[in-house]
């Protein structure tokens, strides 16, 4: 018998997804409980819809995925910090600190466990840090790292 799930089920399927079950399981378990009906041929046509929605607004967020990542490669950021006489900061820059900055001067909202920082920064100059913003998209943004006036 098919069926429509209205609720992800484990070992079966996710929610709006057709899956072909046993007559006994599905009218003894899965619809009761509200897991599952009966597959229509409406309740397929709306599978079909939402699943176009969602191929839609994923191609959406690839491209604005995408355009950010553009912007990231073409600006970079500039950090300013206190540093000592050697180029040696007091503290670091932390994935934070970069997506903070991001926001703040280029406008992009990036999610600070989405940054491949491998160490906190702790010198001056430049440093080469991975953006990942959408699945298979990521940006190399350059990071320059200068003194503020009073830091010297």
């Amino acid at each position: 018998m098919k069926v429509v799930l209205q609720k992800d089920v484990p070992g079966l399927g996710k929610k709006d997804t057709a899956v072909d079950v046993a007559e006994g399981y599905a009218r003894n378990y899965l619809i009761p409980r509200g897991l599952a009906l009966p597959a229509s041929s409406a309740a397929l046509k709306r599978i079909e819809v939402i699943r176009d929605a969602e191929r839609r607004k994923e191609a959406r967020e690839e491209a604005k995925a995408r355009e950010d990542a553009r912007k990231l490669k073409e600006r970079g950021v500039t950090i300013r910090v206190k540093a000592g006489e050697k180029g040696r900061l007091y503290g670091s820059i932390t994935s934070k600190d970069v997506a903070d900055t991001i926001r703040a001067v280029i406008g992009v909202d990036v999610d600070r466990r989405k940054i491949e920082l491998k160490d906190p920064i702790r010198e001056l100059g430049e440093h080469m840090v991975t953006v990942k913003l959408f699945s298979g998209v990521s940006a190399d943004v350059m990071i320059t790292v200068v003194p503020t006036e009073e830091g010297r």
